[in-house]
This record gives structure tokens, sequence and C-alpha cells, in this order.
């Protein structure tokens, strides 16, 4: 674009495009004088020769060589008629010199003409336009027809940028005469768009010229693979042969060479090109993609960076029109005979079809010329395989959750940018055959039926595709017919049910894209009521919108546009008091006019409409301020507020902070040399950016394009908005301001960003209700933590107190408050929507509470060391974190910082992480948390770091902390233990102190809980007498009501391995009491400390067994078990354990007197009850177990004295009852008699 007056002619309407038609037909009429001028003369431009007449040396195509945006008709006549009459008189030749010519020699009237009549008609139009045209006019437009710029060539040959990689031209290429590389710039100089988009949209420059001298790029190490640096291989090493242009058409052989696995190969490659575009390729490699294969591009760049050595010849038909009748039937005859195996048939035909007068070949004037150009009506557009791109998006689609086909379609849509960026139409083109694949996803409707969402990857790619239609209604030199085809394809996708609605499944309450600045802060419009909203929508409200208002083109034609002395009526809300423009237009679609003009390459005009819209915001900013001071009072004693931002625009599918910010920081960027701006493999080095100075009409201001981009983040990062409705809207906030904040760290912050941080930190901590950070804000706004959280580390060495301040500010989260306002009914730690319209539910709180929890740990790791600050920023996270998991979290971080493993520790820290342990214990002491008994071991670890006053504390406030459980069995027993008293070295006052605050707790939670704490309590009270006592009196105390026969058992084996052999027996007897065995529970748990209860028993002699054996009867009832311990009694005499003071008569007990008599008539009953039970249900494959239990049972009736008569009756009796069991009497008769 030309400086100056670019802006006017970015608004001029462009030339008419008309629809593609077939392949002119070219006609010759003999003019009177025979062939004239049509025939070459000596001297003038030669057959074959490269440059114009006199060997001028076509200079390298530049900036400087472009046609103007906006190139008309009008310009483009004129050049054509002064290119017939440069050649008419004789300046043909122009330039002269060729090669060894002075390099500051101006370029011909002839070539000037004929470039810009090259790149900007048809040439049907040109042969249309004048009667005559002189051979040497038709060589050097023909000449000037093929593409300049190498940019293009790799836009269509890789997914890589093309900047960057264009700039690869060898040295030789700069070494001929011919056109030279036009992409040598540094990376990140963009190749003027010659011609590219010329009688279609502005033909313009793009981005500047590279500055004189800069080195040329280097070839890109990553991107060996791509066809465009195989291309430039393949040309370097001389691969390209046999090169020929033939009027509009380009033909050359290319030798790809042998490999390991593949023999040499040369492939044959034409190109068709009109107004300099390639506008069809054939390669006989027979490539299937999107882009040109390397041969296409090794063909193309020798045809630019060679022109002199290529053999140029004018359209077929000129040549065959001077021809006579017997050189025509030559040529004829001998091409046939050439190809007679190809072109045989289609000559017969074709002669046929002629030789008969109705044939429709001979209706029609003129014949086809492939070599002939375009005509008027064929559309001027680069060759673009769209069946291809159809194919690959289906493909990349169909790979569903595959990662790199989302990486893919992402670099289609980059492609698709570059080419809007080059002003190619085929970028509207490419967008519209990936939307038709997007919206015949088959995922779609089956998403639709089962009602479930679209996945997220998925989402951002429609998300992205919306973005970029935006982009292209909104383009600055769109003709009113594209933008209305447009709109009709867009309602169309629309209104399609698969269509995915804009934000999820909700609706929403964003304004049109159109609407005013202003905007309602009502909440409430029906949600049953709103239109619905696609991902669509925005580009087709977009379509409304226009660039002809006369500010809009002044803000962004000039940077000298400041206002005028004397101001109309209504233009002082033009400018601002220092005189610039203003741009009064909803933020977000401001936005979006400044991301059209930098998608469509209008890189200046969008920083002069980003400066306009920045000093919008400003004035806002300061406007809201104002009046803020007068509300402050009333909101202050409210304690609420109103949101005044329904839209937030981080997370706006506009991304407008954004789009500014990015606009801006192009601006500054510094690309290193040798630096590709991107790789297949992902560069990692951050961007490097300088100050560039705000361009302005008034006074200097001082500013930068980056304080102006840091400056545009912060103000959009810190606006209080709502949260939006839905889990993808609310996840899209989360994700926008994270990638916003990681760009901002890119930056380095020197004096003057500094500067801009602090000035704008004091307005968001002042703002009011227009601020996330202002002193009132609304309980459903979203929250700040992630932002503070930067805007903490980036203060904290430049101002501590503001930082602190900010980030302090920043902690709340008000949404879980449970001190909610009148009529808002919710659970405090789950917002549950109770009125959906009104409050939504906050699908994305778990991660806000996290960065809050991010947010409290960068500020406790700061403040080490620093009381005061450790102590308001513990009392911040006190107030303001309600998940104990995240105070969990926060009380570790802060151990760990508090005690490196190389250094001593923070005793200000350690304090800090014990109290929010502590905070820990008490949220969590009634409520179930899975990590309970971690935290209560953490928290002991973390009180004996503190010290042995911490312990004592926590011992003695034990009932506030802990379970009676954890007290006694993690939290005491951790402080009595050996390994705690060597860590903190005690001498004896301090651990005797400990062990009294222990056992006073033991007995606490004994009285407390006695099932659950009796054995601990008397465990850490053994060593005290009177504390054991005192424990052991509550067991027996509790005995009695609360405690099971297992708690008491257990108690009572460790009394007898203690050494209290009469305490264990008590307590054996009294679980005994609680115990229940049926007859068929032999295998019960409790079988085993019955036996030992009974042998304990027996060891202390008779006395004791006759006192626990009447329990026993009563107790258990199955025969085995009770068997068992009538054999054991009567194996050894009782007393054995040898009680002091208590006689032992050393002999057996008899099973006919007491207490062993009561145990045998129980064990005998039981095995009878058992016997008629078993019988009752049982199966032939039980019959030879249940004869070995009567053999069981007849071993028990023995050891009575009448036992044999006991079991011959008992037997006797199962013969009678059980008569009809045949099979079983048999087997007992047999056994038993």
């Amino acid at each position: 674009m030309a400086e100056g007056g670019e802006g006017e002619e970015l608004l001029r309407p462009p030339l008419p495009a008309g629809a593609p038609g077939p392949k002119r037909l070219c006609s010759r009429t003999c003019p009177a004088g025979g062939t004239g001028a049509a025939h070459p003369r000596p001297g003038a431009a030669g057959a074959g020769a490269g440059p114009g007449a006199g060997g001028s040396g076509a200079p390298a195509a530049s900036a400087g060589c472009c046609p103007a945006a906006g190139a008309a008709a009008g310009p483009a006549g004129a050049a054509a008629s002064g290119a017939a009459a440069a050649a008419a008189s004789g300046g043909g030749g122009g330039g002269g010199g060729g090669a060894g010519g002075s390099l500051l020699q101006p370029e011909s009237l002839l070539d000037a003409a004929a470039k810009r009549v090259a790149g900007s008609w048809a040439f049907e139009r040109v042969e249309g336009r004048f009667q005559r045209i002189p051979e040497p006019v038709q060589r050097r437009i023909v000449y000037w027809s093929f593409p300049r710029s190498e940019r293009q060539i790799c836009m269509y040959s890789s997914f890589q940028p093309g900047r960057a990689a264009a700039g690869t031209a060898s040295p030789s290429a700069a070494s001929g005469s011919g056109a030279a590389v036009t992409g040598g710039g540094p990376a990140g100089t963009a190749a003027p768009a010659a011609g590219a988009t010329a009688g279609e949209e502005s033909p313009a420059a793009g981005p500047p010229p590279p500055p004189p001298g800069a080195p040329a790029a280097p070839s890109a190490p990553h991107g060996e693979g791509l066809p465009f640096r195989r291309g430039i291989r393949l040309l370097e090493s001389g691969a390209v042969d046999n090169v020929l242009q033939v009027g509009f058409h380009l033909s050359g052989t290319v030798t790809e060479p042998a490999t390991a696995t593949e023999p040499e190969m040369t492939y044959k490659v034409a190109i068709s090109f009109d107004r300099c575009k390639i506008t069809s390729v054939t390669c006989g490699c027979g490539n299937k993609d999107i882009f040109y294969c390397a041969h296409v591009v090794a063909l193309s760049l020798y045809r630019i960076r060679k022109p002199d050595q290529v053999k140029l010849r004018l359209p077929i038909s000129e040549t065959l029109f001077q021809m006579n009748r017997d050189q025509l039937q030559k040529f004829v005859q001998y091409l046939i005979t050439a190809h007679h195996t190809e072109v045989l048939p289609t000559a017969q035909k074709l002669a046929d079809e002629i030789l008969s007068s109705n044939s429709e070949i001979n209706q029609v004037h003129g014949a086809p010329d492939p070599t002939a150009g375009a005509s008027i009506d064929d559309e001027n557009c680069w060759h673009l395989d769209e069946e291809q791109v159809r194919e690959q998006v289906k493909l990349f689609l169909s790979q569903g959750g595959y990662y790199g086909s989302g990486k893919q379609l992402n670099s289609m849509f980059a492609k698709v940018r570059e080419m809007l960026r080059m002003r190619d139409s085929n970028g509207a083109r490419m967008l519209t055959l990936i939307t038709e694949q997007f919206m015949a996803d088959p995922r779609l409707s089956l998403w639709r039926q089962q009602g479930t969402g679209i996945t997220e990857k998925c989402r951002q790619l429609w998300d992205e595709l919306g973005a970029l239609w935006v982009c292209v209604v909104l383009n600055p030199h769109c003709k009113l017919e594209e933008k209305s085809c447009w709109l009709r394809q867009l309602r169309k996708w629309g209104e399609m049910d698969v269509c995915p609605l804009e934000d999820g499944n909700y609706g929403n309450e964003l304004p049109n894209i159109t609407n005013a600045l202003t905007q309602s802060s009502s909440h409430s419009q029906d949600s049953l009521a709103r239109p619905r909203r696609t991902v669509f929508t925005r580009a087709i409200e977009g379509c409304d919108l226009h660039w002809q208002d006369s500010h809009l083109q002044r803000i962004i034609s000039s940077d000298f546009y400041v206002s005028p002395a004397y101001q109309r009526e209504g233009e002082s809300l033009l400018f601002n008091a220092q005189g610039q423009p203003l741009w009064l237009e909803h933020v977000p679609t401001a936005c979006a006019r400044v991301d059209a003009l930098r998608s469509h390459g209008y890189p200046r005009e969008a920083l002069r409409l980003t400066v306009a819209i920045i000093n919008t915001l400003r004035l806002q900013q300061q406007r809201q301020l104002e009046i803020y001071k007068h509300q402050k009072k009333e909101l202050l004693q409210r304690g609420a507020t109103t949101i005044t931002n329904l839209e937030g625009w981080v997370g706006h599918p506009l991304n407008p902070i954004g789009c500014l910010f990015l606009t801006l920081t192009e601006a500054c960027r510094l690309e290193e040399e040798n630096c590709l701006e991107i790789s297949d493999t992902g560069d990692t080095k951050p961007p490097v950016y300088q100050h560039v100075p705000v361009t302005t009409g008034s006074q200097d201001s001082g500013e930068s394009y980056l304080s102006l981009a840091l400056e545009v983040a912060l103000m959009g990062m810190g606006q209080q908005r709502v949260m939006p409705e839905g889990l993808y809207a609310q996840d899209k906030v989360c994700r926008n301001e994270e990638q916003i904040i990681a760009r901002l760290q890119d930056l380095e912050l020197d004096p003057v960003l500094v500067q801009t941080l602090r000035k704008q930190c004091i307005l968001l901590l002042e703002g009011g209700p227009f601020s996330g950070l202002g002193e009132v804000i609304h309980r459903e706004s979203v929250p700040m933590h992630t932002f503070a959280k930067y805007l903490f580390s980036a203060l904290l060495p430049h101002d501590a107190d503001l930082a602190y301040k900010l980030a302090l500010r920043a902690m709340r989260l008000p949404v879980l408050e449970t001190t909610a306002p009148s009529g808002d009914v919710t659970h405090p730690h789950h917002l549950v929507s109770v009125v959906p319209s009104r409050y939504p539910r906050w699908f994305t709180l778990g991660h806000l509470e996290s960065q809050q929890c991010e947010l409290a740990s960068t500020m406790l790791t700061a403040a080490k060391g620093d009381m005061l600050r450790l102590r308001t920023v513990l009392e911040a996270i006190q107030k303001n974190i309600h998940s104990s998991s995240l105070i969990f979290k926060l009380a570790q971080d802060a151990f760990k910082i508090a005690t490196p493993a190389d250094s001593n520790s923070d005793t200000t820290l350690l304090n800090v992480a014990l109290e929010l342990g502590l905070q820990v214990m008490r949220m969590t002491l009634s409520t179930l948390n899975w990590r309970r008994r971690e935290m209560v071991r953490w928290l002991v670890t973390c009180a004996t770091e503190v010290g042995v006053r911490a312990l004592v504390s926590i011992l003695q406030s034990w009932y506030s902390l802990f379970t009676p459980t954890e007290a006694t069995s993690i939290v005491a027993a951790t402080v009595m233990s050996h390994n705690t008293i060597l860590r903190l070295s005690l001498d004896y006052p301090q651990r005797e102190e400990l062990a009294s605050c222990a056992r006073t707790l033991a007995l606490q939670c004994a009285m407390k809980d006695p099932q659950n704490c009796a054995l601990s309590a008397l465990t850490l009270c053994e060593k005290d007498h009177i504390a054991f006592e005192t424990a052991y009196q509550i067991v027996i105390d509790a005995a009695s009501t609360g405690m099971t026969y297992t708690q008491l058992f257990t108690i009572a084996r460790y009394m007898e391995h203690r050494g209290y052999p009469l305490r264990a027996f008590k307590l054996a007897s009294l679980a005994m009491t609680h115990l229940n065995l049926a007859y068929n529970q032999d295998t019960h748990p409790a079988i085993n400390d019955v036996l030992w209860a009974c042998a304990l028993s027996h060891s202390l002699g008779k006395n004791e067994l006759a006192a626990i054996i009447p329990l026993v009867v009563k107790s258990v009832h199955c025969a085995t078990v009770l068997s068992d311990i009538l054999r054991r009694c009567t194996m050894t005499a009782p007393g054995l354990a040898g009680i002091p003071g208590r006689r032992n008569s050393g002999k057996l007990m008899s099973t006919d007197k007491a207490p062993l008599r009561q145990l045998l008539d129980a064990t005998i009953s039981a095995y009878i009850n058992t016997t008629h039970s078993r019988l009752t249900h049982i199966s032939p494959r039980h019959y030879g177990e249940f004869i070995e239990f009567l053999s069981k049972a007849r071993e028990t009736f023995l050891l009575a004295q009448d036992g044999h008569i006991q079991f011959a009756q008992f037997i006797d009796n199962l013969k009678q009852i059980y008569k009809g069991k045949k099979k079983l009497m048999l087997l007992v008769r047999e056994r038993f008699g």
C-alpha cells in the first residue's frame, strides 16, 4: 500500500470481477497490408529473448514497481496506451544496457506500462481495447504477467507462513539481469504482493520493503520436507531444464535425483498464469495435495529468478497467425507425426467436425488457445485444488481426537489468514470449502442427538472458524455482491440444526455486534426468549458494518488526524482533550475492525484504529472514575454493586483484547537475523520487542506502541464482568486469560513499562465497580486471581507495597461467601442455580479456587521472613479461602519453603504453616475428608518442627482439632515416640511435661470414646500408676454399656501381655457376656478369643474356670468349639499360672464333677441339636462329612459315665426319626451298629 493516500485507496471500490468462463477463443483477421507489424523484425525483441527490445534486463520487482493500491481501469488503460505509444515511438527497448548496464538505469516507459497492464488487465481486454498491438508490447505484457514474488509461491506450497521462507534467494539469482527475487528481505519483512489481487481487490505491496542492505533470510532448517524447501533445493541443484514460456503458459522438466530406494525421475511440469497469478498447474508426479508440489515450485522459482534464461514466445495463436496455408499444413502434420499415438484420434475427430458444415465447432468464431491468457470473464485467482482441500479437511475431521489432526486444521486456518493478509481471494474461497466440510461432520448430528457437548478441541476449531468469517466479511475491499453471497451462505449454515451455538448449550445475553457502547445492566431478560446465536451469528451481524464513515476513514488514513481548531456541533465526541481522534463503537466490534485490517494486510491502518480505540477506553476509564467518586460512599455502605459490563472482553468470541495487544506488539517486534518466524518443530524462543514511538499529530506524547499494548491488556483483564453461563464459555474465560498473561510475560519490563504497569494498577484499585480489583464488586463477577498473580510478580521488584495491596484485594471470591445478598439462596460451597437466568452455575469453580490458592502461595513465598506481611496474607487466606484441601496445600507449601534442606528453618513462615494446618484441622473435624489422616500426621510433623510449645498446645487443645481416636492413636503416640524426643533434643522436665499432657489427653479421649481409645489410653498411661488405674477403671465402667466383645478381648490380651492376668480374666469374662456363637458358626473369628479366655481361666485355677464355664455355656452353642474347650480342660491340671498366694493340687479335673460336668452336658446337648439341624436340609454329597461329625460326637458322649448308652439311644432315635433317608441310615448302621 502506498503511503500518503492509503486511507482513500483502502476504501475505493475495486474493479468488478466476472464469473469464470470457458477458455477464451482467439481469432485473427489479417490486417490490410499483409502481416505488417505482426511479423518479427530484425533487431527488435528477438524470438526467444527474455528481456525487451534492445536486451534490456528486467529490473528487480520491488515495492516501488508494484502497482499502487486500488489500481483501476483508468490508470491501466493509460498504461496500455503509454506502452503502445512507447513501442510505436521506438522506445520499446527502454533502459538498454542489459546485465552489464548501470543498475541505476531508469525503467523504460514500455516496461513500466507493461508491468501495470500485466497485473491489472486480462490480455483479451488489451486486445479488445486496441486494434493493433505491436509485438514488443505484447512480449513485455506476457513477460510481466508471471508472478514476481516468491512469497506467494511459498504460500501455495507449504503450511509455513511465507514471509520468512520466501527470503531464500541464492546469490546467483541476484547476479543475473532478469527479475530478481523479491523476498530477499529479513525474516519478518514481506515481499510485496505484486499484483496479488489486481483486478479484484488491491494489488497492494503488503508490508513495507526491507531496509537497504538487509541480509537475506537463510533456508529453514525445520522445513526441509516442505514442497517449497524441496523446490528450492531442486532449483539450486540444477534439476530444472527445457523451460519454455509460450504466451501465458510455462513448461519445463524437473529431474528428481536418484535415492537409495528410488531411481532418477524426470517430470514434465506445466503452469498457466494470468495477471501475476498462477491459474493452473499440472505435474507428471501426480501430486495429490492442497499445495503445489516441489517440481511446480522449482519451475516457478526458475522463472522468477532467471527470467532471462527462459525462452519466451508469444501465444501460439499469434505464431499460427503468421503462417500461410502450406506452413500451417506442415505444422499440423509434423505435430501429429510427433505424437501420433496420443493425438491421432483427436486430430481425426476435429478434422471431421471442421469439414462438417453443421458441426458445433463451425458455429463458433475463432478457436481456443491455452497460451493466450484469460478472458475478461475469467475469475482472476491463484490455482487452488478445491477437491483436495475438501478431502484433507474431511480426513482431519474424521480423525477426531487425534492430536495431529487439530494441529493440521489450525495450520489450514493460519493459511487462510495468510491468504487474507496477501489480499488473495482464495482466502475466503478456502474458508468456504473448510466450513462446508465442518458442517458436514457426522459427529455434529451425533452430539446433538445424544445431547452431549462438542469436545473442547473441536469447539476451539469452531471458534476460530467463526472468527475468520468475521474477518472475511469485514474486508474493507469487499464488494457488495461478495458480501451478499457470504451473508446468504452464513445464514444457510446458521439455520441448520447441527450448527454449533456460540456459547455451548446455553443462550447468551451478549449484545448484538453492532450495538452501541452503552449497555444495559439488567439481568431480567428471559433466557427462553433469547435469539439462537450460532458460531456464525457474529459474522452475519458483521455484514451490516461498513467502512464509509468519514471519521473512521480519516482515522485509518493518517497518523496526523487531529481535531480541527473550530469544532462543529457534535464533533467534541470525536476527539479527546488532547485533540486525538476517538472511535466510539461497541468495543469488541471496533476490535473486530482492527483484526480485519490486520488480517487483510493493512497493518498501519490497524495500528491507527487501535490507538483511537485505546484513547476511547482511557476516556471511559476516566469518566467511570469520576462517576464512582460520586457513588463511592453509597456503594461502600451497601457493600455490593451491580455489574456494569455484561459482556466481558476476556473470553469474548472476538477476542478484542488479544487482537489489540497483538496489533501493537507486532509493530514493536524485533526479528532476529537468521530467525524464522515459525517452524514445524515450534520455536520456543520468546519474541524480542523494542519501543516504537506512537506516531501522532498532536504534541509528542512520549508513548510507545509497546506501553500501549501493556496498558490495553491490563485494562481488559482488569474489567469487572459477569461470569458467563455454560461450561464452555466459563472455560474460555480462563483459557483466554492465561493466553494473554503468557503473552504479557514475554514483555521485558523496563522503566517505561513499569511506569505504565504502576499507573494502571493504581487506576484498577481505584476503579470502583468498573474494575475487577475495585473496592466493591458484584457477587457474580469473574475473579481476578490469575491476573493478580501476574501483577504481583511483575510489581514486586519495583513497588512491593502496591503489589501486596493489589494481590490482597484480589484474594476475594464473593460467590462462596455465606453472607449472600437478600433473595440469593445458595450453599456456601457449591453454587447451584436457584433462578437460572439470575445465577448460573460456576462450572470452573474448582479451577478458580486453585488459582486463588496459587495467588496466596505466591504471596506467602514472597513474604518469607516478613512477619507483618505474612500475618496480613494469613488473614486474607483465612477470610477468603473456603476449601480445606487448598488451605492444606498452602500449609504444605509454606512448610516446604520454611524448611529448606540446605539452610535453617524460617520461624515466621513455619508459624504460618502451623496456623494454616490448625485451621484445616478445625474445618475438617466434623466433615468427611479422605486425606484427614495425612493432614493430622502432617500437622504433628509441622508442630514438631516449630517446637515443644507447639506440641504442648495441640495436645492441650486436642478436642477442637482432632477426634479422640486421632488424638490418641496418631497425635499423642507420635509426640511420645522416641524419634520425636530425639528430634527435639528434650531435657527431662520437657519430656515429663509432654508425657503429662499426653496422659491427660489419653484419659479425656478414653472417657469420650472408650470403644476406640481405651487401648491407646492404657498404652500411653502404663508408665504412670495412677493414670493407668484410671484408664483401667474407665474400661471396666464402659464394658457393660458401649464396648464390643472384640474391643474387650483385645484389651484383655493386652493386659495379659503386660502381666495383669487377673485383670485380663475380668475383661475376658465381660467380653464373653457380649458374645453369642450359634451351632453352625464353627469358623467365627471370636473362636480363638474364646479358646484363649478359657485357657487363661484354666491357667489361673479352678475357681476362675468355674466362673467362666457358665458364661461359655450361655454364649457358645457350637458343638465343635465346646468339645475343643472340654478336651483342653481335661488334658492338664488347672492353676499352672502359679498365682502368688494360691495352692495348686496338680490333679486333672473330672468331667463328672463341676465345673466340667456342666460343660460336658452342654457339649452333648449341642451335638444332639446340631445333628437334628443338619439332617433337616442334608444332601447326599454331605453324608460322609456327617458320619465324621457323628464320630466326633461319640468321642464327647464317651467322656460321660453312661456315655455309650446315651450315644446308642441317640443313634436309635436317628434311625427311627430319619428312616426315610435310607442310604444315610445304612451308612450310620455300618459305622455305629
